[in-house]
């Protein structure tokens, strides 16, 4: 049966993992010292590392030859633990399992010695999800483990987790994954599994996944699916995005105001693959770039940090050029709007006419009592007085 290459190239090593140094290093440190915690609280957004970095430390906890704190990957508890075979290690879904004797199930079997290991590990996933009930359960495990069980806690949700329990786990928060680290996994993947990959491609899909590798391995293995070349343009249709040549080209319908460019721009995203919510996305995306080089005064591609702007020189150029077309507090309420079309459309709001309807106003100008309207017309009105262009 075909394994979906994010499983396939998930890191089975602590250095393997991409972007989270600041974690590994002390997880391996720990290991490699024999100063395991009994309780560790992963947190951040999808697609960081939560997940790998358990399973490794569920690895390093029971390997006997460990190096440097890395697991061996090659012993009987290393292979039945990258298999899934272990009884020793469970993976728990709390979405799933939300209820209190869920979490009363655990806190029998914790008193029995492991079964295979010499450490019973639990992984459980989306923990945030779990009851009140569930919590304080686990929050009497947390207070006095056996000497021999390590918990795992990963959530993408920090603020939902009881001050409680935070206060017993040992914290670690996984960041986003930068543009260059994610595009580096794409390329060695890519070369790995023959899959021709263009560079822009790679930058596009590394954008597109917002800092998560699952989601940049799962779009490659999309775009590669019919064995072709993975192009920026293939990227675009796959991912059922506009791309930043497109929405330039209808800032510019908005800057000029034409209304029958607009009407045509939105039927042609409606008629073709592209989903009219992503574009609104890439919409606000390219407003935050435009406010980013006004407000930075960047007037060379060279002197942007890719972590704050990751663009091209033509895009370079094309924004610049674009952003002075809009005042600020303009850009700040097309923003606004742009934002409750999408609120809108997650509502079950029809998606062609709400994208037309937020498109015409962002034309016509400042309507409306709200404060980022008020400012634009007050910003429209400064600029008439002094006849001189922000």
């Amino acid at each position: 049966m075909h394994q979906a290459l994010y499983r396939k190239w998930r890191p089975s090593t602590f250095g393997a993992v991409v972007g989270q140094d600041h974690i590994t290093s002390v997880l391996a440190y720990e290991v490699a010292e024999n100063k395991l915690n009994h309780a560790y609280l992963f947190c951040g957004s999808r697609g960081t590392g939560k997940t790998s970095c358990a399973k490794i430390l569920a690895k390093a906890a029971n390997c006997r030859f460990t190096v440097n704190g890395e697991p061996c990957n090659k012993c009987e508890s290393c292979r039945s633990i990258d298999s899934g075979s272990s009884l020793d290690v469970l993976e728990m879904d709390a979405a799933s399992n939300t209820g209190v004797d869920y979490i009363r199930d655990i806190r029998e079997e914790v008193v029995f010695t492991p079964s295979e290991m010499s450490t019973r590990v639990y992984i459980i996933d989306e923990v945030h999800m779990l009851s009140e009930g569930a919590f304080n359960a686990l929050l009497k495990t947390l207070e006095e483990p056996p000497t021999n069980v390590i918990f795992v806690l990963a959530t993408t949700e920090l603020q939902k987790i009881p001050a409680t329990i935070l206060s017993r786990c040992q914290r670690f928060d996984f960041r986003r994954i930068s543009i260059g680290g994610i595009v580096s996994r794409l390329e060695y993947i890519a070369s790995e599994e023959n899959i021709a990959l263009e560079p822009d491609a790679a930058r596009l899909i590394a954008r597109l996944s917002q800092g998560g590798m699952r989601d940049a391995i799962s779009l490659l293995e999309l775009c590669a699916g019919e064995g072709g070349k993975v192009t920026y343009d293939s990227v675009l249709e796959k991912a059922g995005v506009c791309g930043r040549e497109s929405v330039i080209k209808i800032g510019e319908i908005i800057s000029s105001k034409n209304y029958s460019g607009i009407f045509a721009s939105v039927a042609e995203i409606y008629h073709s693959s592209k989903d009219i919510s992503s574009f609104l996305n890439e919409m606000i995306s390219l407003y935050r770039d435009m406010m980013v080089i006004r407000a930075m005064k960047y007037t060379d591609v060279r002197m942007i940090d890719p972590e704050i702007l990751d663009v091209s020189e033509s895009e370079f150029a094309e924004l610049k050029s674009l952003s002075e077309k809009f005042r600020y507090p303009a850009m700040i309420y097309h923003t606004r709007l742009l934002k409750d079309a999408i609120l809108s459309i997650s509502r079950g709001a029809d998606k062609r006419m709400t994208a037309e309807m937020t498109l015409m106003r962002m034309c016509s100008g400042a309507t409306g009592d709200s404060s980022e309207a008020l400012s634009a017309r007050i910003g429209a009105l400064e600029e008439r007085l002094s006849g001189d262009r922000k």
